[in-house]
């Protein structure tokens, strides 16, 4: 029957896509990992749903099995919607820059990938040829890694995974809570399956390969949940071996479930004393930050208060966090740091999507709680506990209790959904009660709306692909005007990335190359050369093409303070070559990006030179003493400072505020020599700036008056 060849193909791409998710990358490209990952979710779904849709015209029938987690998941689906609707940059909310976790579309992504899991996996042969490709992937993924740590030069590939630390997951931590997961499912399979001598042998291997790998990593909240998956685990299988004995049958004791718990309280418990071995071994550092758990609630609650319903709107923490971050950040090395998402996955959303989005989590959480406890207590009480439906569950309910404690990324987040799905699935089975059937052939009227259904479900999909390649693809020009090695590269290259996907990011991008196109120009005229017209007429078309793409930038997405930022460089390299008005604009662009990240001295700073260079004085020195009063030991303060005062005339307050700066970083030898040149009352050669906690915004070196 051709519906069941369609329906084989459909079941083959949801396969890749679930099993080579830990493992796919693109080797030897400028795309990252977690990106490339990216294209393979959405192509291999959008086969999968096309095939599916194209055998429904074969059978005449649509077949959707009926779950409280379908329903609950739809539910999350929605409150992102009607958040990314509502969100003041609807664009950020909805896709992005590429497919961001958080946004409508990737929650979308992940929501059919449960649907399509279990629609396919409602058979125990289809689980179980997937349980083996997670099992082989999950093998390759641990063998990689464990290599990588030896010849990470060799393993490289192309820089993509640069250093030990660099692996096909994405974050370091991440990979310590994918080798948590295997170890939970081989401890599991050990505990409960009945598999041949040699297959244990070889799952005993891989767990300690596993547990190696999380012990390099030293990972202390993934120690504590496995741990804790490993006490469940021992205390279930105890109970049952209780009441098998009861029934005539051997007793057995889970050794293995109950010495991966007892590693967990060993490396959790020791602290650096025995975690930290490894770690020193192989030379790694696991320096990894997130905002603390006490500054995610205070961001919380300031967002709820102003936005309680629907929060600020998905992929929007980043922001959150710039507007509300608590004051003591500055006191660290990470107070120019934006983050993207917060302590946990579950937590960020709770600040992008409001009260509507945390009952709907709290209800999705609910049902799992509810769910396995029926499963493991009731079905087993009952006697019909569906050993392989259990394993699938542990393994997605691990992932989403992870994700409540860390931000575990996109791969692990789609493979929870995964997981569920196939639990669905086989819990459905072939239990028609439990499943939707709507036929549409045998009425004109039903078939005519299924028909048009169907066919928009078809093109959707082709056309969402489409438009993704697009976007995919323009990640490789952007990459590649980063490392460009002329300015006519850089131009060519941003050219054709801001065609292919115009976003804020590729805007600021491309006004900065412009502007250095023009700085070079007045670099020329002011080193004694004489501009034809055509060149003047080329640093006025620069300089126009920077303003223009900034102010897009800042149109694109108006509450990241980065394009105001942005724009306000613009308009400051205009004041040094002349361009009218281009002093009020710059003040005025600083200052509405102080509004959207009011606790950043950087930016108080930035309008502080702004005026220095105006010449301006008094308000050059009350801007960058406001730096000051937002962070204490801001050395590029004082050094600002420190050249006011000399420029006024007050030596002696200029040397005091170049010893202020030395006190805070004694060994720095240029503010040495700048200290000295001061004491002697030379000239210094050069001002010494610093380049801690940088935000990655791209800085357009000053034009030369």
């Amino acid at each position: 029957m051709l519906s069941n060849t369609l329906d084989r193909i459909s079941f083959w791409a949801l396969f890749v896509v679930v099993v080579l998710l830990p493992i796919f990358f693109l080797p030897f490209s400028s795309i990252p990992v977690e990106t490339s990952k990216g294209l393979l979710l959405i192509v291999g779904l959008a086969v999968s749903i096309i095939f599916w849709a194209v055998a429904r015209f074969s059978d005449g029938k649509i077949t959707l099995p009926r779950s409280w987690f379908l329903i609950s998941g739809l539910g999350i689906v929605l409150v992102f919607l009607l958040s990314a609707f509502f969100s003041t940059t609807m664009k950020v909310s909805f896709f992005g820059t590429m497919l961001d976790p958080g946004t409508f579309w990737f929650m979308l992504s992940a929501f059919l990938l449960m649907l399509m899991s279990a629609i396919y996996f409602r058979d125990s042969k289809n689980a179980k040829v997937l349980f083996l490709g997670v099992v082989a992937s999950s093998v390759l993924v641990l063998v990689f890694q464990v290599l990588h740590l030896f010849v990470p030069n060799m393993t490289s590939f192309g820089g993509i995974l640069a250093g030990k630390t660099g692996n096909v997951l994405g974050a370091w931590n991440a990979l310590a809570i994918f080798a948590g997961l295997f170890t939970i499912l081989s401890v599991f399979t050990l505990e409960f399956f009945s598999i041949p001598r040699l297959a244990k042998l070889f799952l005993w291997i891989l767990i300690a390969l596993s547990v190696i790998l999380v012990a390099v990593i030293n990972f202390p909240t993934e120690w504590i949940i496995l741990g804790l998956f490993a006490l469940f685990v021992f205390i279930y299988k105890i109970s049952l071996s209780i009441a098998g004995q009861r029934e005539g049958k051997q007793r057995s004791f889970p050794a293995t479930s109950f010495a991966v718990m007892m590693i967990s309280l060993i490396f959790f418990m020791s602290g650096q004393l025995i975690g930290g071995f490894l770690p020193n071994l192989f030379g790694i550092s696991n320096t990894e930050v997130r905002p603390s758990f006490v500054a995610t609630l205070q961001v919380t609650k300031s967002v709820l208060l102003k936005d309680p319903i629907l929060g600020a709107g998905p992929n929007k923490f980043t922001e959150m966090w710039n507007l509300y971050k608590p004051k003591e950040i500055n006191d660290t090395i990470f107070w120019n740091t934006s983050f993207n998402e917060s302590s946990g996955l579950m937590p960020t959303f709770a600040v992008t999507t409001g009260v509507l989005g945390i009952l709907a989590w709290l209800s999705f959480l609910a049902l799992l709680l509810f769910t396995g406890f029926k499963l493991f207590f009731v079905s087993h009480r009952e006697g019909n506990l569906n050993i392989q439906m259990a394993l699938f569950f542990m393994m997605s309910f691990y992932l989403f209790i992870v994700s409540l404690f860390y931000p575990i990324g996109p791969t692990l987040f789609l493979l929870a959904f995964a997981f569920l799905g196939v639990f669905i699935g086989l819990s459905v089975g072939d239990n028609s009660k439990r499943e939707m059937v709507f036929s549409f052939l045998e009425d004109t009227r039903k078939s005519f709306f299924a028909i048009l259904v169907i066919i928009i479900i078809m093109m959707a999909s082709v056309s969402i692909v489409f438009r993704y390649s697009e976007r995919f693809v323009s990640i490789i020009y952007f990459q590649n005007t980063l490392v460009s090695s002329t300015i006519e590269k850089a131009e060519s290259n941003i050219n054709k990335a801001v065609t292919l996907y115009s976003n804020d990011l590729y805007l600021r991008t491309y006004s900065q190359v412009y502007l250095l196109k023009a700085n070079a120009l007045v670099s020329k005229a002011t080193g004694g050369a004489t501009l034809s017209d055509a060149e003047k007429a080329e640093l006025q078309t620069d300089f126009d093409q920077a303003t223009k793409s900034a102010q897009l930038a800042v149109a694109y997405n108006q509450t990241d303070y980065l394009n105001w930022e942005s724009l306000g460089s613009v308009y400051e390299a205009g004041v040094l070559f002349g361009a009218t008005g281009a002093l009020d604009k710059a003040v005025s662009a600083y200052q509405s990006a102080a509004t959207y990240n009011p606790l950043n001295p950087s930016l108080k700073l930035d309008l502080a030179r702004l005026y220095f260079n105006s010449k301006d004085l008094p308000k050059a020195t009350e801007a960058a003493k406001a730096a000051l009063a937002l962070k204490p030991d801001y050395i590029d303060a004082f050094i600002l400072l420190s050249q006011i005062a000399k420029n006024q005339g007050n030596s002696a307050q200029a040397i005091t505020y170049a010893q202020s700066a030395l006190s805070l970083s004694p060994q720095d030898t240029s503010l040495q020599q700048y200290l000295t040149s001061l004491q002697n009352g030379s000239a210094p050669a050069t001002v010494p700036t610093t380049t801690s906690g940088t935000n990655g915004n791209i800085k357009i070196p000053p034009v030369k008056k």
